[in-house]
């Protein structure tokens, strides 16, 4: 994996951060965080998309934010386990693996 994807995994970590942040911050302090969750997560999407196709870093992106959204929210906040919230997950989590894989072997044929 290249240094490219990395950032697009570690742009998915900062969007929980901030998406857990808007709904739970309360003071100055939280709140900052927040924003630099923001401000982190995006530039790393916007830099992996100079490199990556703009549709698959996105879609990267928002599959592997949600997914830790909810998985965040069952381990942190104990939301109740849906084993249908949970099979969907899994089939959104089987399609950016997809995505990955057809991007890499793309990239492989353009070489």
């Amino acid at each position: 994996m290249n240094r490219t994807w990395i950032s697009v995994f570690v742009a998915a970590f900062f969007e929980v951060g901030w998406v857990i942040g808007l709904k739970h911050a309360a003071g100055a302090l939280e709140w900052g965080g927040t924003l630099i969750a923001i401000i982190v997560s995006f530039y790393l999407m916007i830099m992996a998309g100079r490199d990556i196709a703009v549709g698959t870093v996105y879609a990267v992106f928002v599959g592997l934010g949600t997914a830790g959204t909810v998985l965040a929210e069952i381990l942190l906040f104990d939301a109740p386990v849906v084993p249908t919230k949970l099979a969907l997950i899994i089939l959104l989590l089987s399609g950016v693996i997809s995505l990955k894989m057809l991007s890499n072997q793309q990239a492989k044929e353009v070489i």
